[in-house]
């Protein structure tokens, strides 16, 4: 395995690994977190591969979020194990051929790599036996439970041996991890490093004020001015797949990629865009999570996430492992309330209000930074705010009001908020 490493170029532990692996080497629990391409993977990936050399009859079970990511980590995985042939794997995830599946499994694979709603599925089939899967990850846990897994996870664990080592990490870790950490882990060792709602330092955020009608000219602009790959989120599949069309009409080299796709399309996107056969990824939130590719340099937030947590996860798909990056965020006049949250979210002791024009890490005196498009193209002079309505010049039109309301409970936007009339007697 160090060999494996050596191969890697794996020399330097980065801030989570250096703690994580040798108390998972020591066959404690964790329960960890620590900022987005900080390399979560290689803290559960090594101290796996090591339990399994040193117990012959022992298997691994890695759950994950999305197809992409359990993808991705099979693959680190892999390559970790080098030249150790008598430890097979198995990828098992929605939306691939279910034949090939069951042919992996007849392989009596010792590391089974999936997202909870397949893996469930093989139990149910009697496919998949788990009785020596006595290594148990959970990544991206936070993610799962957002994703409706809770339940899921709570039926596999049902088939796991008792007795077992179990990690859970994530990015971020809000109460209800903490509370679901207390059924699967058995005295965890808790790891954080970083802050949970903290924006890798290398990455840099840039404001483009724009409007409805000048957004998709002001994104031709920006790929325009911009070195190196883009990925771009939007908000809608039908949206990402609109987008992708008009920017290759433009004669800028896009494809999309989102929930409605097939997985072998998904896979191909993905691996096309690694090999850097297009430049720019339109991109759902299917995206946001895990996504490693290293020449990814900017972040475009064409439309701010619904969710203010999701925004600390799309931007991370840049600046990973310590490289310089860029996140891009378009604001218009409907998305005071959206930037308000995601400014609290990063800003929890700020007493200020998160103006349009702020960020939360310094802004470049560059024009592209703060400019309000006109149909021309050209940037329009700032517009004065006051003290007591810092939103004046962005402020929500009545329509939208109720629409762009911040739901606490949920933490999103877009649940309605209706007045009902007492009836007359």
């Amino acid at each position: 395995m160090l060999e494996a490493l050596t191969k890697m170029n794996f020399a330097t532990p980065t801030p989570i690994q250096e703690p994580a692996i040798p108390v998972a080497l020591e066959g404690h629990d964790i329960l960890g977190s620590a900022q987005t391409g900080t390399g979560k993977t290689a803290s559960f990936a090594i101290p796996m591969i090591n339990h399994l050399l040193n117990n012959r009859d022992s298997s691994a079970l890695v759950l994950l979020p999305t197809r992409e990511l359990a993808a991705q980590v099979l693959e680190a995985a892999n390559k970790m194990l080098g030249s150790i042939a008598n430890i097979k794997s198995a990828l098992l995830i929605g939306g691939d051929s279910m034949v090939k599946q069951l042919q992996q499994l007849k392989r009596s694979p010792r590391i089974i790599v999936g997202t909870p709603g397949r893996i469930n599925d093989h139990l149910s089939r009697k496919s998949l036996n788990l009785k020596s899967a006595d290594f148990l990850v959970l990544d991206e846990t936070d993610r799962m439970l957002d994703m409706g897994f809770g339940i899921q996870l709570n039926e596999i664990a049902k088939f796991l041996p008792k007795e077992r080592q179990t990690l859970m990490f994530s990015a971020t870790l809000p109460k209800n991890i903490t509370a679901l950490s207390k059924k699967y882990l058995n005295n965890p060792v808790r790891i954080a490093v970083g802050n949970d709602n903290e924006v890798a330092p290398k990455i840099k955020q840039e404001i483009i004020k724009t409007s409805d009608g000048t957004k998709y000219n002001d994104l031709v602009n920006q790929i325009n001015i911009r070195n190196g790959s883009l990925l771009v989120f939007v908000k809608t599949k039908f949206g990402a797949d609109r987008l992708a069309v008009k920017l290759n009409k433009e004669n800028l080299s896009a494809a999309a990629i989102h929930g409605d796709l097939r997985q072998s399309k998904r896979e191909r996107v993905i691996a096309d865009f690694r090999k850097q056969k297009f430049r720019v990824l339109v991109a759902t939130d299917i995206a946001a999570r895990g996504l490693d590719i290293p020449h990814i340099e900017n972040v475009v937030n064409y439309d701010l996430p619904q969710c203010p947590e999701d925004y600390i996860h799309r931007i991370g798909r840049t600046g990973r492992a310590g490289a310089e990056g860029m996140a891009i965020n378009f604001l218009t006049s409907k998305d005071g309330a959206k930037w308000k949250e995601i400014h609290k979210l990063l800003n929890p002791t700020s007493r200020d209000k998160a103006m349009l024009s702020d960020m939360p890490t310094p802004v470049s005196a560059d024009p592209i930074s703060t400019p309000v498009s006109n149909n021309k193209g050209k940037a329009k002079p700032k517009a004065k705010t006051t003290a007591k309505n810092p939103f004046k010049p962005f402020a929500p039109d009545k329509k939208a009001k109720n629409r762009d309301r911040f739901n606490k409970n949920s933490k999103t936007f877009g649940s309605p908020i209706r007045k009902i009339k007492a009836k007359k007697k």
